[in-house]
């Protein structure tokens, strides 16, 4: 049997915009183009898509309050990509009592996140 899965979905007035971000800056794998939406492998089983706030169930909203957060054991090569490509918003490394991370946002201000736990223990729960 399958696992199940879950796709996360970020509205935004202009989907074409931001394809770019998340195609060439971050190297988001295309799965499906549905034309109002496309949906990105990140990972094997997780899933993030991009929807035309216009026509898609729910409209843009002028200020996100969601977060993004990918787990990553390259943190620091994620960073130094961004950090090169010009990312608007990109805080420094921060070192948190369960994580390592590092904030952004993308073309239309959303906020994302990458990180990896350093406590083995606790990494092991998402395995």
């Amino acid at each position: 049997m399958e696992k199940d899965y879950s796709i996360t979905f970020f509205y935004y007035d202009d989907i074409h915009a931001v394809v770019p971000f998340y195609e060439d800056v971050l190297g988001f794998e295309l799965v499906l183009d549905q034309t109002m939406a496309r949906i990105y492998r990140i990972a094997p089983n997780c899933y993030f898509g991009i929807v035309d706030g216009n026509r898609g169930h729910l409209k843009h909203q002028e200020k996100s309050a969601v977060l993004l957060t990918i787990v990553s054991q390259d943190v620091e090569g994620w960073h130094a990509k961004l950090k090169a490509a010009g990312v608007k918003g990109q805080s420094e490394m921060l070192r948190g009592k369960f994580c390592e991370h590092f904030f952004f946002e993308d073309p239309a201000g959303y906020a994302i996140e990458i990180q990896r736990f350093h406590n083995p223990d606790v990494a092991k729960l998402f395995q």
